[in-house]
């Protein structure tokens, strides 16, 4: 069976009183009370559409009723399918994992292979100077890698590179399980000599894990989106509960707490310009 690459467009998901309540009844009670905490709507958004890309991905692909499946994370934060009693062929050996920033919530599975994927939004740093941001984050990169993203050209293209490796980072250690305790600096990334272009997977970037370079990876890297690339299927809404279950009764209060989230913005913006 093949991999799986879905994309979700949280940030244009503006949800109706009806699809959140909906979505809230179709995630593990647990779940709904995290993301029920976050403090702007956006997060709680993004939160959402990953719980709900990993339930669809569980009940479509390993054949788990929506109703039994019960998701939970390691130690280090990766998700797992915690359902012995569901144990089959179509469900063993599967990793997968999620990642949402910006406008996107992405998921990555495959069976019989380990998986990570990241996604990051390139943006300038909020409280400091790019140069300055960098230096904070000496650490994170090789000697090599840090010639490459400052030979990128100008700041903004600086930052592009920075967050692709990054990306690269993050997807490996979500794929190995050991979180931000790994020494980023350990995997040194040799970027894809072909040429960016919207809507193009390069697929020869390598790493090399203290210094030597490792052939059993593969590395999936797109460009810095505008949208995701050829390999991930965009989900609607729809498709994201088509095959749901909702779990528990319908909780109207938490609509009403979403829409505070939402409009506080709003306020700010006001509050602003007066």
């Amino acid at each position: 069976m093949g991999g799986v690459r879905w994309a979700f467009r949280c940030g244009s998901w503006t949800p109706s009183r009806s699809e959140w309540l909906l979505a809230a009844r179709c995630v593990q009670r647990e779940e709904k009370q995290r993301i029920g905490q976050f403090m702007f709507a956006k997060d709680a958004k993004s939160a959402m559409a990953g719980r709900l890309l990993l339930r669809r991905l569980v009940c479509d692909r390993m054949g788990v009723p929506w109703s039994d499946i019960r998701l939970e994370r390691s130690p280090r934060g990766k998700p797992y399918l915690a359902n012995p009693a569901c144990s089959s062929p179509e469900t063993m050996g599967w990793s997968f994992n999620i990642s949402h920033q910006g406008d996107y919530a992405v998921l990555a599975a495959e069976q019989g292979l380990q998986v990570g994927v990241d996604v990051m939004k390139t943006t300038m740093p909020g409280s400091t100077s790019v140069p300055e941001f960098f230096r904070i984050m000496t650490r994170q990169f090789t000697d090599y890698e840090w010639s490459v993203i400052r030979r990128a050209g100008s700041e903004w293209e600086q930052l592009t590179m920075f967050y692709r490796h990054w990306a690269l980072k993050e997807s490996f250690i979500k794929a190995i399980g050991t979180g931000l305790g790994f020494n980023l600096q350990r995997a040194e990334f040799h970027l894809s000599p072909e040429p960016i272009a919207e809507g193009k997977v390069c697929r020869r970037t390598t790493m090399h894990l203290d210094e030597e370079e490792e052939e059993v990876w593969a590395f999936e890297p797109p460009p810095a989106l505008t949208d995701p690339p050829p390999s991930f299927t965009f989900l609607s809404f729809s498709d994201l509960i088509s095959m749901a279950t909702p779990l528990f009764e319908e909780d109207s209060a938490y609509w009403e707490n979403f829409q505070k989230k939402a409009e506080a913005p709003e306020r700010q913006r006001l509050i602003a310009t007066v």
